[in-house]
């Protein structure tokens, strides 16, 4: 219905535009391409200026519906015939409205390379790509089926001149006949080509719609966005990145996804979907790389030699129609193929669009990363397209990288051209990153020995550290009285060891060797131990720990006295061979002392040890 209405439109529209009657075409051949999602309409026309007036251009119309879709136009005029004809010379074109004309049209101006005089004649072939011209019709297919989709055409070339012979063919994919299309006077389908005409003087404007419906499983691919980073690196590499967003721009699959079905018949469970693409990549790329958000995708092939380089890559599942999928191609190529130098001035020469084949591209940036100190920055593009200058920030850049940005939208295939970025580098900005790195670690090196070799202390006359000395000296003497006590203890523990071994064996004689033993030991100890309290007597900084150490002391000497009270007793009462009650219950009295005495000693040794 909409495909009727917007022709509908075009014909009231064109009705009442007037013509151009300075020129006449006398034949012109037209062949359309709807063998993949991109339709190709190539035309060659052949002008002849009736008129008194030189004619410096021609003009081209196209329908608003066919143009808002335009990706890519091109016109060129070829000069002699058969063996004598000359190269193709590509001619300007620009967007301009004529007056009175109809505002359905928008209209395309080629200018001629030299004024076409009465009488003469030329021939101009002209190219029109467009993206989107093929409406998939159903929108909605099951997972089996073929996608069918519509084109809109006119079987009459529309043009403001008289055209006196026109022929059209419509080249479809050869796999499948067209569901339908619209019949006229000398139209026929030959195999998978329908043919309309020819067709003899037509008026100006003239305009006979047709409709083509027929299977196209040709892959969809379409980059809702492409980002392109080229980056030049004078050390002998330029690093090309891209990042896809890619849809499947076809029928979109209704139902659940069968994989079963789809592993089965790949052919006939997943018709419409599209399992690899093909970038052709520069000859001698290097260091290929093909991987997403999770990590590398190893379904991908490559080969290359030194014509060319062809990377087949292969999502991690097949897409249907609306299906979206997002990956990164990466590949190095050799500097020398790329870079050149002109008239002072170095210029990267490299191609404009993606590598995959038959790609539609709705939204394409190009970045191109120059080193760090380039000035004078212009581009050469063989199209139009927006531009602007940012700064990129890598390692060791200083002031940064200038960075060209380049964006074109509905790009295809044939914008696969080269275009030139021309910069002025000084050779001596090649030197700077090395000398950073070798400065660099001179001089974290030199900061290395210096550090090793000085001295970081506090000074030794300041209050502070003369303090810390003293402490220092303070728990260095705390320490060594602690380990008095403890020795003084391990020979108590000694000594009321022979009281039980006593009790077993009743051999005083070697009970009252341990105790001499006993008393010499605690005798040097005693004298190892007035030093050191007369030290923290003397030392202001052992004012709030001395008293702790002095109660210390003197716990242990009372537990001292008591241990050796406790032995006489028993050793008295083994020689004597008198026991009894009372004998037991002063030992008793004693024992009971001597555990508490022994708590209090243990106590203040880990208060002290906590201070």
């Amino acid at each position: 219905m909409g495909f009727r209405f917007d022709l509908f439109l075009l014909s009231v529209a064109i009705l009442w535009a007037p013509s151009l009657s300075d020129l006449v075409i006398s034949k012109v051949d037209r062949r359309i391409d709807l063998t993949s999602q991109i339709v190709r309409i190539s035309a060659t026309l052949k002008v002849e200026n009736v008129g008194p007036d030189p004619v410096l251009e021609v003009l081209l119309p196209f329908p608003d519906h066919q143009a808002k879709n335009f990706a890519y136009l091109a016109a060129a005029t070829n000069e002699g015939k058969g063996k004598s004809k000359g190269p193709a010379t590509s001619l300007p074109i620009e967007v301009v409205q004529p007056n009175e004309m109809p505002p359905a049209l928008t209209w395309y101006s080629v200018s001629l390379p030299k004024g076409l005089g009465k009488g003469e004649s030329l021939t101009l072939d002209v190219l029109a790509v467009f993206t989107h011209a093929l409406r998939p019709f159903p929108e909605k297919i099951s997972q089996a089926e073929n996608q069918l989709v519509a084109f809109q055409e006119s079987a009459h070339y529309l043009s403001p001149y008289i055209v006196k012979v026109q022929l059209l063919s419509v080249k479809l994919p050869p796999d499948f006949k067209p569901e339908s299309y619209t019949k006229l006077e000398k139209s026929e389908l030959s195999g998978s080509e329908i043919k309309y005409g020819p067709y003899e003087n037509l008026p100006p404007f003239s305009y006979s719609p047709i409709i083509v419906h027929f299977g196209n499983n040709q892959p969809f691919a379409v980059a809702q966005e492409l980002l392109r980073e080229i980056e030049i690196s004078h050390w002998g590499n330029v690093q090309v990145t891209e990042h896809y967003n890619l849809i499947h721009g076809g029928s979109q699959i209704k139902g659940e996804f069968s994989r079963l079905d789809y592993q089965a018949r790949p052919h006939v469970g997943g018709a419409s979907a599209f399992r690899h693409l093909v970038a052709n990549l520069p000859p001698r790329a290097h260091s290929v790389y093909y991987r997403d958000e999770i990590g590398n995708i190893s379904t991908s092939n490559l080969w290359g030699d030194s014509k060319k380089t062809q990377l087949e890559i292969e999502p991690r599942y097949p897409m249907f129609g609306g299906w979206r999928t997002s990956f990164t191609i990466g590949y190095g190529l050799p500097l020398k193929d790329f870079l050149f130098q002109s008239e002072g001035k170095r210029f990267l020469n490299i191609s404009f669009g993606s590598p995959i084949r038959d790609l539609v591209i709705d939204n394409l940036i190009v970045k191109v990363v120059l080193p760090e100190g380039s000035k004078d920055v212009s581009v050469s593009a063989p199209f139009s397209v927006k531009q602007w200058h940012e700064t990129k920030f890598s390692h060791l850049d200083i002031d940064g990288r200038p960075v060209v940005v380049l964006e074109k939208t509905n790009v295809v295939q044939e914008h696969s051209q080269y275009f030139q970025v021309y910069y002025k580098f000084n050779n001596v900005s090649l030197l700077r990153e090395p000398l950073m790195l070798i400065f660099g670690f001179f001089f974290m090196f030199i900061a290395c020995i210096v550090y090793v070799h000085a001295d970081l202390t506090i000074s030794k006359s300041s209050a502070s550290y003369v303090a810390k000395l003293q402490w220092d000296e303070v728990k260095t003497a705390i320490q060594q009285v602690q380990n008095i006590i403890n020795r003084c203890l391990t020979v108590h523990d000694r000594l009321d060891a022979t009281l039980r071994d006593l009790s077993r064996t009743g051999d005083v004689q070697a009970c009252k060797v341990a105790r001499k033993a006993a008393d010499s030991l605690l005798k040097d100890l005693s004298k190892e131990l007035k030093p050191l309290l007369a030290f923290l007597h003397s030392s202001p900084q052992a004012a709030q720990i001395l008293l702790k150490v002095e109660d210390l002391v003197a716990k242990e000497h009372e537990l001292q006295e008591k241990l050796m009270l406790k032995h006489s007793t028993v050793v008295e009462g083994y020689e004597k061979k008198s026991g009894g009650r009372e004998m037991e219950n002063r030992v008793a009295l004693i024992q009971q002392k001597l555990i508490a005495l022994r708590q209090e000693v243990d106590d203040l040794l880990e208060v002290i040890d906590e201070i």
